[in-house]
This record gives C-alpha cells, sequence and structure tokens, in this order.
C-alpha cells in the first residue's frame, strides 16, 4: 500500500510498497545510452572551482587543455550554491564554467547535488538527517547525512534535479548527469524507514502468518498476530528477520537512485546519458545488480594501495564487477590522483609511471572513462589529504606531467581501445546476501564472506584468468567454463537447482563451504546437507567443528609445502560418489575428506569443506582450471606481469601485458602477429618482448 503524507511543501508519496514504487520510477524508460557511440576513451578529473581560495578559471582550464584533458564533472557537492536559499536558484556560478570548457572542447558530467544538503535546509529540516539504531543522528557538517525516504528531502531533491537537468539538458558540453554519489541508506533508522519496512514487508510476504513462517517466530514467543506488533528493528537478532532489513536497506538506496533517474530522464537528449557512481564495489550495504538496472552506464569509485603496495588488483576487481553489472563498459568517475587520506597518515604519492599504469589496468578491464578525484588538491575540509592532479600550491607537478602524457597517449591511441570488449570462461558467483548470512552468525574472527571471495579472485588475477561476475539472479551461467562460489550460505532453492543444472551441463563449479545451508530467508535447511546440492556434489554430511588450530593435510595432496594446511571450519563430509581428493591429518577429524571432487553429467563440482591458505587455494583452483582447459600461455609470464585479452570495436584482438614491479620483465610473446599501439614497433609470435618497470605493452593484433 501506499500512504500519502502531508510536508511542509507539498503532499508527497513516502515509499513503502516494493516493486510497485520501483516500476513506477522507472516510468516510460528512453532509448539507452549506447557504449559504442564514445569515439574515444575519455580522460579527465573532477571539477570544483567553488573551492579555489582565489578565482583561476581560466588558468585551470588552460592547464587542463595543455594536459589532453577531455572530460570533468562538476556540480555533485554544492547544493548550497545552486539554492543559496529555500526556492532561489543559481546557474551563473556554473554557467561560466561550462561555458569555458566548452571552449575548450572538454565535455562535462553534471552530477545532482543531492547527497550534502545546504545548511539553511538543516536548520529549517532537522528531521532530514539520518537517525541510526541508538539514536545516533548524522548531522550537519557530514554529506550522506539523509533519510532517502523522508518526503521533503524528497520534495527539494526533484525540485533542484528538475531545475538542473531543464537548464543543461540542451547544453552541448553535457555528455551526462551523474545522480546523487556514492549513494547508501547510511543506516538511517528514522521512524519513516521503520514505517516502510512494515510496509515492505506487507508487499512481500502478505500475510503475518507467512512472516511467522520463513523467520520461525514461535520461537521465544515472538509470534506476530497483525502487522501493527512488528516492533522497532533495534535489538532484533532473528537471522532472517536481520536479512530482510538489509535487503529494504539496500532497496531504499535502489528506489532513491532509480527515481532520480526517471527525472533526468524527463529532461536528457538522447545522446546523454545517466550514471551513478558506486563506492569501491562490490559493497553490500548497497545492491549494485539492482541499481544498475535504472542507469544507462555504471560508474564506479575505486580507489588502491600505492608504491610498493600498487599491483593493480584493488583496480581490476572493482572492474571486472562493474563489467559485468551490465555486460557493458563502465566509468571511473573517481581514483586516485596522487596520496589520499582523511588525514596525514597514509601519505604514499605514487612512484612514477603507477597513475598512467592505472589508466590502462581499467581500461583494460573496459572502462571507457577514467577520472581522477579531482583536479586540485583542497586547502581546508576533512579531505585536505586528498589530493588531486594538482597539489596545493596548484602548479603543474611529477603528477600532473604523468597525467599529461597519459592524456595525449590516449587521444592517440584512444579510438583503437575504446568499446573493448572481454569474453572470459570463468565467473564468480557472488552473494550479498551470503555476506550478511555469515556476518550474522560468524564462524570465524578472521575469516568471513569476502575473505573467501578475495581469496579466490587473487587467484585469478595473479595467473592472469579472466573472470566475470555472476549473481544469484542470473541465468547465463552456461556462458561459462568455470564457475567460483564463495560460501553461498543464503540461497533459494532456484539458485541450487540452476548450479546442479550448470554442472550436469557440462559445467564446473568450485564451491566453498557453508554453501547451500540456508534458503533465501536465511532459515537453515531441514534435510541432510548439502541439501538440493547432494546429488551434483555426491556427498552428505550432518556435522561440522570449528578448528581450534589449523591442520594439515595428509601427504601433502596439492603440494602445497607449509602452506598445507586448513583452518577455522570443517564440515565432516560423508562421501556417497564424490572423491576425497585432500583429507585431515588428525586422528579424529581424518577419517573425513576436506576436499571433493564429483564428477556429475558432463561436469564437475569440487567442494572445500573447510578454510584453505592461499597458497591451497591456489593449487586447487589451478588444477580444476586445467581440467576445465581454460589455462594457456598465460599462467607462465613472469612475476608481476598481468594481461588481459579482449576486442576492439574494428573487431581486432587486443592483447595488454601490465608490470606491477620496479624491475623489467621480459617473455615471450604467444599470439599472433600485430603492433605495439604505445610504440607502434611491430611485434611477432615468439618474440621477446621487455616490459618496462611501472610499464605496459599493448598489442593489437593484424
Amino acid at each position: 500500500m501506499i500512504r500519502i503524507l502531508s510536508g511542509p511543501k507539498k503532499a508527497f508519496l513516502l515509499v513503502g510498497a516494493f516493486l510497485f514504487i520501483v516500476q513506477r520510477s522507472f516510468g516510460q524508460v528512453p532509448p539507452a545510452f549506447n557504449p559504442q557511440t564514445m569515439e574515444t576513451v575519455l580522460y579527465g578529473a573532477a571539477y570544483y572551482p567553488e573551492y579555489m581560495p582565489y578565482e583561476r578559471l581560466d588558468k585551470d582550464v588552460q592547464l587542463m587543455q595543455q594536459a589532453g584533458i577531455s572530460v570533468v564533472r562538476v556540480g555533485e557537492s554544492s547544493w548550497g550554491l545552486w539554492e543559496p536559499e529555500d526556492g532561489r536558484f543559481e546557474y551563473a556560478w556554473m554557467d561560466r564554467v561550462v561555458d569555458r570548457l566548452q571552449k575548450a572542447g572538454i565535455k562535462v558530467i553534471m552530477g545532482t547535488p543531492t547527497y550534502s544538503i545546504p545548511a539553511w535546509m538543516y536548520k529549517e529540516h532537522p528531521e532530514i538527517a539520518i537517525t541510526r539504531f541508538g539514536g545516533q543522528m548524522i548531522t550537519f557538517g557530514y554529506r550522506q547525512n539523509t533519510d532517502l525516504l523522508n518526503p521533503t528531502y524528497r520534495f527539494y531533491c526533484e525540485r533542484v534535479i528538475r531545475k538542473i537537468a531543464e537548464h543543461y539538458k540542451d547544453n552541448s558540453a553535457v555528455i551526462g548527469f551523474q545522480i546523487d554519489n556514492e549513494t547508501s541508506s547510511g543506516g538511517a533508522a528514522n521512524h519513516d524507514v521503520q514505517a516502510g519496512f512494515v510496509e515492505y514487508l506487507q508487499h512481500k510476504f502478505k500475510t503475518v502468518d507467512e512472516l511467522n513462517k520463513v523467520w520461525g517466530l514461535n520461537y521465544w514467543g515472538q509470534r506476530l498476530n497483525d502487522w501493527t506488533e512488528i516492533p522497532p528493528q533495534e535489538g532484533i537478532i532473528n537471522p532472517g528477520w536481520k536479512l530482510e532489513w538489509e535487503r529494504y536497506s539496500q532497496w531504499i538506496t535502489t528506489d532513491f537512485l532509480a527515481w532520480q533517474a526517471a527525472i533526468v530522464n524527463q529532461y536528457k537528449r538522447p545522446d546523454q546519458f545517466v550514471t551513478h557512481d558506486l563506492a569501491g564495489p562490490p559493497r553490500a550495504e548497497v545492491n549494485e545488480s539492482d541499481i544498475a538496472k535504472s542507469l544507462d552506464i555504471v560508474a564506479a569509485n575505486p580507489y588502491h594501495g600505492t608504491q610498493d603496495e600498487f599491483d593493480g588488483e584493488t583496480s581490476s576487481l572493482a572492474g571486472d564487477y562493474t563489467r559485468s553489472l551490465k555486460h557493458a563498459n563502465y566509468l571511473v568517475t573517481e581514483t586516485n590522483a596522487e596520496s589520499i587520506g582523511w588525514d596525514s597518515k597514509d601519505q604514499y604519492p605514487p612512484y612514477d609511471g603507477q597513475l598512467r599504469l592505472d589508466v590502462y589496468t581499467h581500461v583494460s578491464s573496459g572502462a571507457n572513462m577514467v577520472e581522477y578525484w579531482h583536479w586540485h588538491s583542497i586547502h581546508y575540509g576533512q579531505e585536505t589529504y586528498w589530493k588531486g592532479v594538482l597539489g596545493h600550491d596548484l602548479e603543474p607537478g611529477r603528477a600532473y606531467e604523468e597525467v599529461s602524457r597519459t592524456a595525449h597517449e590516449l587521444r592517440r591511441i584512444g579510438q583503437q581501445i575504446v568499446d573493448y570488449k572481454r569474453t572470459n570462461q570463468v565467473a564468480i558467483l557472488y552473494s550479498d546476501d551470503s555476506y550478511y548470512g555469515i556476518e550474522f552468525m560468524r564462524f570465524s574472527a578472521r575469516v568471513n564472506y569476502r575473505t573467501i571471495l578475495q581469496q579466490m579472485y587473487r587467484v585469478l588475477y595473479r595467473n592472469n584468468v579472466g573472470v566475470d561476475f555472476v549473481f544469484p539472479e542470473s541465468r547465463n551461467f552456461s556462458d561459462y567454463k568455470v564457475i567460483l562460489v564463495p560460501p553461498l550460505y543464503v540461497a533459494s532453492d532456484a539458485v541450487l537447482k540452476n548450479l546442479v543444472d550448470y554442472v550436469r551441463g557440462g559445467g564446473h563449479v568450485v564451491m566453498a563451504f557453508k554453501s547451500g545451508f540456508t534458503n533465501e530467508y536465511n532459515t537453515v535447511r531441514w534435510t541432510i546437507m548439502p541439501g538440493i546440492l547432494r546429488e551434483a556434489a555426491g556427498f552428505h554430511y550432518q556435522e561440522f567443528s570449528n578448528l581450534r588450530q589449523p591442520l594439515a593435510l595428509k601427504g601433502d595432496p596439492f603440494r602445497a609445502g607449509s602452506e598445507n594446511k586448513v583452518s577455522d571450519w570443517a564440515e565432516m563430509l560423508n562421501l556417497d560418489s564424490a572423491e576425497g581428493v585432500a583429507y585431515y591429518d588428525h586422528p579424529f577429524f581424518g577419517r573425513y575428506p576436506a576436499i571433493t571432487r564429483n564428477r556429475f553429467g558432463n561436469g564437475s563440482l569440487t567442494y572445500e569443506g573447510t578454510v584453505l591458505t592461499d597458497a591451497l587455494q591456489e593449487k586447487v583452483l589451478l588444477e580444476v582450471f586445467q581440467r576445465a582447459a581454460v589455462t594457456g600461455p598465460d599462467q607462465t609470464l613472469p612475476p608481476n606481469v598481468r594481461t588481459k585479452h579482449g576486442v576492439n570495436r574494428n573487431g581486432r584482438t587486443i592483447h595488454y601485458y601490465l608490470n606491477y614491479s620496479s624491475d623489467a620483465r621480459t617473455f615471450s610473446y604467444p599470439y599472433g602477429s600485430g603492433t605495439n599501439l604505445l610504440t607502434q614497433a611491430a611485434v611477432t609470435h615468439s618474440q621477446q618482448i621487455t616490459v618496462k618497470p611501472w610499464d605496459l605493452v599493448l598489442v593489437e593484433e593484424k
């Protein structure tokens, strides 16, 4: 149901019903932005002339032109300038910026400023600020401090969004709109959020009896008789209840962004896009897969380690995940320009070459744009030490020179690498629900869903095995030879059956412990484990145990040496048709296999009933990859050299070789003859190639 509330300005529909309102938010969706229309890889930075200590717009734009900057993002952080007082809108301050950028041939992405409210709004309506459990208020001075469901806040948001979209929809410099910024519900537990949760439950579960059933509310006498008895969420410890609250919190963000996108879509031109910048994905607080449905193109803000900690893994993980959300190219709207931090404890500026190498890390993952946060360093505020392309002196320095080199290089070769498409044979099945399900019932102080996910990804990345991400609702499992499954603790019967069918049809699964243990409501299944997976897995179990200390595996079956160890958790697996490929070296647990493999139909399922060391995980996965025929010459490259492959829009195969080390690396080039786009030198099959420190070789086959 929908409740109509009276607000201080207008009556506003409070978002409460789940699918109904989401569908209304989308409205009539115009033709989607087509990434193939991009002429080249865009390269630039967020730009805030309003933060400058003195007037220097002309100088900044001149420096951008000289550097070869092609795009900037503006406007998303300055609602107080757009609307200095209630109902009075100012555009001149931004018009001069956009006009000057347009004259310089620099494209503009315009942000909606809804993530940081002006002081007058907080003074007039303090109730729009977030109140978290325990009564903690996120007061003025913070960003992202608003209740996204609050009708007063939404009234003001809609008004400013419409004003900005109307004003810039016909400006040819503006190529797209970024809605909000790194949005999440922020842990909001305001009264309207709690009331909305009850409506959400009514829509999803229909009856209180169904809620009692799926959450087992007879336990501790918590049974509900009608919807009015649902208590505030604070203090609830029922795992199913908590999981549904997290889903609802995700949905609040999804709906808010879909609502914003629907407004902008009423104004934007067919050649303008709507995007949103996800904060360092994957991030369980938001459902990025659902958010992507309302966007023309997805953007991400991946930050990473620098100096000796820069290995490209963090950037690549964010890129592979973001690309998978729409199976399309994506944008990087923020990443490191220089040293970063909310204080000065972690000031590690990148080594020479690392800024440029990170750009190609993103482009080789499928990015069509890379922007820095930000153009200039700030002299006040919380992010004083989150430095930009220009340092605090606002003069060109080492970072500017490297950005300039990279920009001019992209202007030369960008048309040959934009809209580059990757086709991978391996995927990781990602589940926010399983992350939360395990967090609610932790089995270890040091191991969780994310650590296993990152461990599996790290093996793929460091062994140059390309990867996509799939999601529980995905139906494209058969596109891959191998699917890796971090602990799929929360899963519906349909998801598990999909995996069983995938194996039967010839796919290879590597699955971690705890998978399939609870259903989609985070309720433990009342069958012998692993339930629906049993036929494909080839084993069953009834018991499990924490491990007080690491255990070795008998005989070191994977030749992991000193890393031949498992820890934290052991499922006592009993074999049906599976083969026990590794057993615990222990007087009691030794009767149970730690790792099994079952041939089922035309495929196989390898199961890890325990926590593996990184080295052991690498051995296990590489063996599966070899069995599935997804390995080759890429796995023989020198240390710290990463390679990615794809096809450009001219149909030519592109090979990236990126060296994340301070030493030169040499290898024999194993693919078809072509040209190194960076040097225009010819490259032939079996030629010895040397990649300089923090550099790359980029080959386009003939």
